[in-house]
């Protein structure tokens, strides 16, 4: 430990000689040694810092110029054993005016034994820093050969210190964070409070990049018990991020990777606080809503053999995905699933109804995608709407299913149906489970078994079974359909059930014959994409 010299005064050592604060200047600084010693002059004995111990034959000889000595040669203060005998009242008037402690000891001491004490502490406390620092060295130099992510490294500082620490960008967003047990309250409203009030509240700031690109800051968002410890171990953080921006520059954002960091710390489970998801989430730009969606947006492109190629495709594509939802109104966190696939958290701006919002969305993001990628067709699946965000972040399951299934099942809408903006479960539904099963030979085999016969014979037949099927078995609805009289159809029902050997009214051979229907269809349509 630093000991100034009120702790050295507290010492039970001292205390056991009734000690007398005549002078209680320069109690709070930290004393650098002690030395014992009756001399007038200690000009070449010390250093500056130190606490004197003495009997105090000089300082009674002459105490203006004993003290005025001790002033100049940079000595902090004095400790006299003075035991029965009485100083003259005034010293402590001199040495305060020389800006020195006084302290006097009514009782004998054994110096020695003082010395011994302080030096022991001193050294220890010497020691102690020395080892602080090379465990600092050692786990910041392994973190960069290991070259870590930002929150890895907070996380590391974070560990050290035992204190809070969050890496922020220059618009004061939390890029990466650790509260180390703290609550979360500690990131509310962060960004006004980082602004105006990081000075007043005495928190420990250092700044990340070099001086000319300087482009974070570390922040500990409390005032710290050991700042120069704390400012050591930021400044070696902040080297380690530094190194790891400019291997990464080229691969992704830092913004990126702390939303998606966040994402993946939920779906893992790691974090499962919703005050602290959410907190970091609205620190990370993500506005507070009543109700968060999960939403997947998803293109179709062929893989490349080129992995860094294809990294900078999915980079690019999340950061359109990202900048269109904020310049729609929305915001949003944003994560790079795999090739092709990114998932969202959003809260959607207010300024329209949600359905209106998200179709205008899907637009954009149809367009702005095929402009900056050159893939057609991007898909944007929603899933359900959550009250908070671990909620929505479990979610992104299911809207990929649905990204997944809407993507298969291009084009089997109509054409004026094909520009759908965005779907929803209810919009998938049996056609999407057909679509991501139609290349499984099982389920071909089951559509050729069950409509053989009209496949091998007139197409008429297969179209007359689409329509009644369509339309539920309303042979009413059908006739007016096709245009047809009743008894026409009825004879036309009659050879189809004839070929196909089942009752077309009986429920279950509708379900399968409508099934092998829609597996044809989907096999069809993939074809002609």
């Amino acid at each position: 430990m630093q000991l100034t010299v009120a702790e050295v005064i507290a010492l039970p050592l001292i205390q056991a000689g009734d000690p007398e604060v005549l002078s209680a200047h320069r109690f709070t600084e930290t004393i650098r040694w002690v030395h014992v010693s009756d001399v007038p002059d200690l000009s070449a004995l010390v250093q500056g810092g130190e606490l004197v111990l003495t009997t105090g034959a000089a300082l009674r000889d002459s105490p203006r110029r004993y003290l005025s000595g001790m002033a100049e040669a940079g000595v902090l203060g004095v400790v006299v054993e003075i035991g029965d005998a009485d100083l003259d009242p005034g010293m402590g008037v001199i040495a305060a005016e020389f800006d020195l402690a006084l302290v006097a000891l009514h009782r004998q001491v054994r110096f020695v034994e003082v010395t011994e004490a302080v030096h022991r502490l001193i050294v220890a406390d010497q020691y102690e820093r020395v080892d602080f620092d090379r465990r600092v060295h050692e786990t910041f130099t392994e973190l960069s050969l290991k070259r870590p992510s930002a929150a890895g490294v907070v996380e590391a500082a974070a560990a050290i210190l035992d204190e809070p620490v969050v890496l922020e960008d220059l618009t004061h967003r939390a890029l990466a964070v650790s509260l180390r047990g703290r609550p979360a309250d500690l990131l509310r409203d962060w960004e006004r409070r980082s602004r105006l009030r990081a000075t007043a509240e005495g928190w420990a700031v250092t700044a990340v990049g070099p001086r000319a690109e300087q482009w974070g800051r570390l922040i500990v968002p409390q005032p710290s018990p050991d700042p120069d410890r704390t400012r050591m171990v930021l400044e070696r953080a902040a080297v380690a991020l530094a190194l790891q921006r400019m291997i990464e520059r080229d691969r992704t954002g830092l913004h990126h990777q702390a939303q998606s960091g966040l994402i993946d710390d939920v779906a893992r489970g790691r974090i499962a606080d919703e005050r602290e998801v959410a907190a970091r989430a609205h620190a990370l730009g993500l506005r507070s809503a009543a109700r968060y969606l999960p939403v997947v947006v998803r293109v179709n492109r062929t893989p490349t053999s080129d992995p860094v190629a294809g990294q900078r495709r999915n980079v690019l594509m999340v950061d359109t995905v990202l900048h269109t939802v904020n310049a729609s109104g929305h915001t949003g966190l944003c994560a790079l699933r795999r090739d092709g696939e990114v998932g969202a958290v959003l809260a959607l701006g207010v300024t329209r109804p949600p359905e209106e919002a998200l179709a205008a969305l899907g637009t954009a993001l149809r367009t702005e995608i095929a402009r900056v990628d050159g893939t057609a067709g991007a898909v944007l699946a929603v899933g359900p709407a959550a009250d908070g965000v671990i909620d929505a972040v479990t979610g992104l399951g299911e809207a990929a299913h649905i990204a997944e299934v809407a993507l298969a099942m291009r084009g089997a809408r109509s054409a004026e149906d094909n520009g759908v903006p965005f779907y929803r479960a209810a919009d998938v539904r049996l056609h999407g489970l057909i679509s991501l099963l139609r290349d499984d030979p099982r389920v071909q085999t089951f559509a050729e078994t069950e409509l053989r016969a009209l496949l091998a014979g007139d197409p008429a037949h297969l179209d007359l079974l689409r329509e009644y099927l369509k339309l539920a078995g309303n042979k009413a609805a059908v006739a007016a359909r096709l245009h047809i009289s009743r008894p026409a159809l009825y004879k036309r029902l009659a050879a189809v059930r004839s070929a196909l050997g089942v009752d077309l009214d009986d429920g279950e051979s509708m379900t399968s014959l409508h099934v092998a229907l829609m597996v044809l269809d989907a096999q069809g349509r993939a074809v002609l994409s």
